[in-house]
């Protein structure tokens, strides 16, 4: 009889192993994009920030549906009270307006009429594609495994923070009271974060499962990279 190194066996990672391995898809993560370097850099036309705004924000209205697909398909009571936070999050509730009206604001702040922004007209198949997908996975897999797709935000923090640090100087044709959702992202990630991860670690537990979190994790990943696919593509780079 083969032992079980013989037959391929790989032992569990420790918790902190596990971190790691989800840490270094970092890499992936679309803050690496050559649209986003692009971006971060100042040398985006006015158009193309607002093609990037116009499309991301097909993900933001869709986000809330993606929640309430994973709130629906968790028996949890616990669980379901806290992700509840995120559906209010860019929903709004209680005097707090949410993310998508944030995101509304930073349409205009950047020269897209509300309504124009609500139209989707702007909205790329690629990107309508990508999004819907994630969507759709949310629907399907166990809520554990939706939970893992949100770990992306693992990295999100920075890429909020560049922006409120950049854009001011690069583009200062924008108006500040527009940035406000890069602002507000920042403690919400990583309160999430802290949350996600608890959830993540706890149901991932053998090799096998690690790597399938690993695997949903890039999903994720590939998802956001396609929408910035997308988006240079019809967009382009640089200034002309």
């Amino acid at each position: 009889m083969m032992s079980r190194q013989e037959v391929g066996f790989q032992p569990r990672w420790d918790k902190a192993t596990f971190v790691d391995q989800l840490m270094a898809n970092e890499k992936y993560y679309h803050i690496h994009h050559p649209f986003n370097v692009r971006m971060q850099d100042g040398s985006l036309t006015p158009d193309q920030i607002r093609g990037w705004v116009a499309n991301r924000f097909y993900y933001q209205i869709s986000i809330p549906q993606k929640d309430a697909a994973i709130l629906a398909n968790c028996p949890d009571r616990e669980t379901r009270r806290r992700w509840l936070l995120r559906i209010q999050d860019h929903d709004g509730c209680d005097g707090n307006a949410g993310g998508i009206e944030a995101w509304t604001r930073l349409g205009e702040a950047v020269g897209i009429p509300r309504s124009e922004l609500w139209s989707l007209k702007h909205v790329l198949p690629g990107v309508r594609f990508a999004v819907d997908a994630y969507v759709n996975f949310a629907r399907q897999a166990p809520w554990q495994e939706g939970v893992c797709s949100s770990l992306t935000e693992l990295f999100a923090p920075k890429i909020h923070k560049d922006r409120l640090a950049s854009w001011p100087k690069n583009y200062p044709w924008i108006e500040a009271e527009g940035l406000h959702y890069f602002r507000s992202r920042i403690p919400l990630a990583q309160r999430d974060v802290e949350h996600g991860l608890q959830v993540t670690l706890a149901y991932f537990q053998g090799r096998e499962q690690q790597e399938r979190a690993l695997e949903i994790l890039r999903f994720k990943l590939n998802v956001l990279w396609s929408m910035m696919d997308a988006i240079d593509l019809a967009y382009g780079g640089g200034n002309e």
